[in-house]
């Protein structure tokens, strides 16, 4: 499948150069001969099935769409936390002296390190644009083809169920909290909110893996959409030589 992504525009051409040599036998035969009418039979039957394809790779499409869509609301959810983050750490943590709050501030530090690799999430949309239908017709594309190759191994590599071993909550921060409760409500309630983010990011990362997935595994409706392709550039020269030949 590989090999057909990443040679669209040479296997288009040879397909043409096949049908073209084939309709050039035909051009022995006469206009109104069985051939010509088996030859326009077989550019029907083929754009048929390369409309089909197109049809059908529609769906990639709009696969592709969505998990831009979601990489937008993931990467806008890592923002809004590393912002909450932030202003945790510069408010609260420069100054902290009391036991429940470092306890606390150790925690955000920990959440932040543990969502740095978010950064590699403009993976997914060059991947996406790059395997999308079609954007393979160039001569030059392979020449970044063992970066994509290694792009992609790295978005496979994108794990999100690692996060899920990290909660915000647990027995050491709920007593920092009930600590804390009385004295600083509002580091309590900065705290409460930094965890929701947390918590919306981890969500919205995991969503992203999901449809990731789903856009791998509909792959192969690129290979499909090429070969429809490829087999409308084989019969298309039948169709021009029995147009050429009703006109001598």
């Amino acid at each position: 499948m590989t090999f057909i992504l990443d040679n669209q525009l040479p296997l288009l051409i040879l397909f043409f150069v096949i049908g073209c040599i084939g309709t050039g036998f035909l051009f022995r035969k006469p206009a109104g001969h069985r051939i010509w009418k088996v030859a326009d039979l077989v550019w029907v039957l083929l754009g048929g099935i390369g409309a089909l394809g197109a049809l059908i790779a529609g769906v990639y499409t709009e696969d592709t769409g969505r998990i831009e869509r979601q990489i937008d609301v993931a990467f806008s959810a890592t923002t809004g936390f590393d912002r909450d983050a932030g202003r945790f750490r510069l408010g609260y943590c420069e100054t902290a002296s009391s036991a429940p709050l470092l306890t606390l501030c150790d925690k955000v530090d920990f959440l932040s390190a543990s969502t740095a690799s978010n950064a590699e999430l403009p993976l997914f949309i060059a991947i996406t644009d790059e395997i999308a239908p079609l954007s393979g017709l160039s001569l030059f594309s392979r020449a970044n083809q063992g970066d994509m190759q290694d792009m992609s191994a790295r978005a496979d590599a994108f794990d999100p169920s690692r996060f899920l071993v990290f909660t915000t909550r647990n027995a050491d921060i709920d007593a920092a909290l009930s600590a804390l409760r009385g004295d600083s409500p509002q580091v309590v309630a900065d705290y409460l909110i930094l965890a929701q983010s947390y918590d919306r990011l981890i969500a919205q990362i995991s969503k992203l893996s999901e449809e990731w997935a789903v856009l791998q595994d509909n792959a192969f409706i690129l290979v499909l959409q090429i070969l429809s392709l490829c087999l409308v550039s084989f019969a298309a020269p039948f169709r021009l030589g029995k147009s050429i030949i009703e006109l001598r």
